[in-house]
């Protein structure tokens, strides 16, 4: 993604998106099955592709408060369709791109709105709702499931991908998001005004009110922060692993490991929440944070990048479900989607930081070392500022 001198763009790998064919994602195995038939067929450089990504996490992260924001007040069954229906037509369109303004177009504009609509936010606001005693773990299941399609995903795009080309792969993509908007309404039947109006509830604090109190601005920075360490490690751990002499091929599959160890964290945190409340599993899991990078500094060894990865991995989701359940304890649930798009969005913006600060590390000082320190110092900052949150009503939120 980056072509500053000392960093080999061949070990850069991008990261996830959603849909599992996302230049940058962070199932960063599934990025070459498009990235290198782009390049090689078009004759473009990675950092056109780059561009692309860069505004790729602007507008979808802003994508995801507007979300938010709709799914209060339309609800998410619409706010979902919409946001296929725009992704099916940007992945589909792709299939057609002939220059670099299209990607930047196409998947920077495009697809990303239409991905930060059909995202886990409105998502969020739908099963908390159906599920106000179990909303952690209800969370963490769906979210999941999401996580095992993904993987799914992947490997049937690189079957796929053996017998068609990336044109095609792009507009099959596209179908199967466009088959997907009648499946969701048959899913999510049609609410009536009276029963819109009931399940919308009454008590909360909208996204200005809750500006005011100290634990909105704790949420903030540790989601912030959440991101800072995800993006980091997600975009560059296989290039590190590679460069401390770990196979190739195991390398390129960490993430998978990563994906898998995830399950069982974001599953385990949300029952957990569920029990204890969400600041302990977010304490416990940017604790463990602070454990591995300390590890990593002190030995580089494979056994060591492999136990970085797998326990790092097992924290990458926690925090994602337990977004819901900050919200709704703190300021109701009235602006629920409002609010937790904000806090996702933070997390999205300051993840983009988080992978270009370790680039940028690995450019002036040749390894990673720099940032792994920066990581933990801020991993160990989030545990303080988590232990600083309250559960609150949305009463007393505003004293």
């Amino acid at each position: 993604m980056w072509r500053a001198k000392g960093l080999d763009t061949r070990r850069v790998r991008f990261c996830r998106a959603p849909h599992a064919v996302r230049i940058n994602c962070r199932e960063s195995h599934s990025s070459p099955l498009t990235l290198r038939p782009i390049v090689d067929e078009l004759g473009w450089g990675r950092s056109e592709l780059g561009l692309a990504v860069a505004l790729f996490q602007v507008v979808s992260a802003g994508a995801m408060f507007a979300a938010g924001y709709l799914a209060d007040r339309k609800g998410p069954r619409l706010v979902l369709a919409g946001g296929l229906l725009v992704c099916a037509l940007g992945i589909g369109l792709m299939s057609l791109m002939t220059a670099p303004w299209h990607a930047l177009l196409l998947y920077g504009v495009v697809y990303a709105l239409g991905s930060g609509a059909a995202s886990m936010i409105p998502v969020g606001v739908m099963v908390t709702r159906a599920f106000p005693q179990r909303t952690g773990t209800a969370n963490a299941v769906v979210m999941s499931g999401m996580s095992v399609g993904q993987l799914v995903m992947i490997a049937t795009l690189a079957a796929v991908m053996l017998s068609v080309t990336w044109r095609s792969v792009y507009l099959l993509i596209g179908l199967a998001n466009l088959a997907l908007v009648p499946i969701l309404f048959f899913a999510i039947p049609t609410a009536t005004a009276a029963q819109s109006k009931a399940a919308r509830p009454d008590a909360g604090v909208n996204l200005r009110q809750a500006a005011r109190t100290r634990q909105f601005w704790l949420l903030l920075a540790i989601y912030a922060i959440c991101g800072f360490d995800d993006f980091f490690v997600s975009t560059h751990v296989v290039a590190f692993a590679q460069d401390r002499g770990v196979d190739a091929f195991l390398a390129g599959n960490l993430l998978a490991l990563m994906g898998l160890t995830g399950l069982i964290g974001v599953v385990a945190g949300g029952a957990f929440s569920d029990r204890f409340g969400p600041v302990w599993p977010t304490v416990l899991a940017f604790a463990a944070r602070v454990g591995v990078f300390v590890l990593i500094l002190v030995d580089q060894s494979p056994l060591s990048v492999a136990v970085f990865a797998l326990v790092f991995g097992a924290t990458f989701m926690v925090t994602a479900p337990l977004t819901v359940v900050f919200v709704q304890q703190s300021f109701g649930s009235r602006h629920l989607g409002a609010l937790t798009g904000l806090i996702t969005m933070v997390h999205q913006v300051f993840g983009g930081i988080g992978a270009y600060l370790g680039a940028a590390v690995f450019d002036v000082s040749g390894s990673y070392n720099s940032a792994f320190v920066i990581m933990g110092a801020v991993s160990l900052l989030a545990v303080i500022l988590t232990l600083m949150l309250r559960r609150q009503s949305p009463a007393s939120s505003l004293a």
